[in-house]
């Protein structure tokens, strides 16, 4: 059975993609965390703008909408050979929000505190990491290079969004926080791991500390922003909450995008014969027709 469902999901979200031919995530710059950061409040705030209706139709054809996006996301993604900026920010904007709306319907279907939400998908987690050490031996994200890996990947950053969902959720509601408290209280969380990473410790740690505390961090001010007054929030709505933060993550990834592809063609101008992790193996001339095309 379980063999089934694996074939399943691999052919729904790879069919026959192909086999990747470089790194296939963004190089990690502050302009990364940032839109990182932005994606995950765009998330929150579009996954409750889908489950924003009275009763139970609204949601449901919220949460099929979400998770359509999140396969054609996913299937985008999965067949690009290389890293292409838009289509990498577009899988995360739509796994952030079909994430949340994973971790939201434990609590608001099934009744689950959100603490034993938290901890089911810190579980899954850890099993997602110890599965890609176990067959890859790193969790590097620098050798996202085989789809094998690629798929570990994408199953960690579902399972760090669906996490930092149900944490933010349970600070801000069941430890009585507020949406805005929780909000400060990660700020200075993710803190840690900026400062551990700076006194040399483990890179491949720190990163991935860092990337589950963004995602409580962006969604918790997103539902301070988007909740109504009564309930902890601003009351500017979800919907133009998401709209604003959808554009603002839009602007951001078009000037990542202007500043990788610069970056990559001054590389291959100024060292035609280096390796670059997001240009695949091929002779000078053909990397520097990907590079400038």
């Amino acid at each position: 059975m379980r063999r089934r469902l694996t074939h399943a999901l691999s052919a729904v979200f790879e069919g026959d993609a192909p086999t990747p031919l470089a790194v296939k995530v963004p190089q990690i710059t502050a302009l990364f965390w940032i839109i990182k950061v932005t994606s995950t409040a765009m998330g929150e705030a579009l996954a409750d703008w889908f489950d924003g209706g009275n009763g139970l139709i609204f949601p449901a054809i919220g949460a099929m909408v979400s998770l359509a996006l999140f396969i054609v996301a996913l299937r985008i993604q999965f067949h690009t050979r290389i890293y292409q900026t838009a289509s990498y920010w577009f899988a995360i904007a739509m796994v952030a929000t079909f994430g949340t709306m994973a971790a939201d319907s434990f609590h608001q279907f099934l009744g689950v505190p959100y603490g034993y939400v938290t901890l089911f998908y810190a579980i899954v987690l850890a099993l997602v990491f110890w599965r890609w050490w176990a067959n890859e031996h790193t969790l590097s994200i620098h050798t996202i290079d085989t789809r094998r890996r690629e798929r570990f990947y994408w199953a960690t950053v579902m399972a760090t969004f669906a996490l930092g969902t149900a944490t933010g959720d349970w600070t801000a509601t069941n430890l009585r926080l507020g949406f805005f408290s929780s909000g400060l209280m990660f700020l200075g969380v993710i803190a840690i791991p900026a400062l551990a990473y700076r006194l040399g410790a483990n890179p491949v740690f720190t990163f991935w500390f860092a990337y589950v505390i963004t995602r409580p961090l962006g969604a918790s001010f997103a539902d301070w922003a988007d909740f109504p007054k009564k309930a902890g929030g601003l009351g500017i709505g979800t919907w133009p909450v998401w709209m604003v933060l959808g554009a603002l993550m839009t602007v951001l990834v078009t000037v990542l995008a202007r500043r990788e592809r610069g970056e990559l063609a001054e590389h291959v101008r100024s060292h035609p014969h280096l390796p670059h992790p997001h240009l695949p193996h091929l002779p000078a001339v053909g990397a520097v027709e990907i590079a400038t095309d």
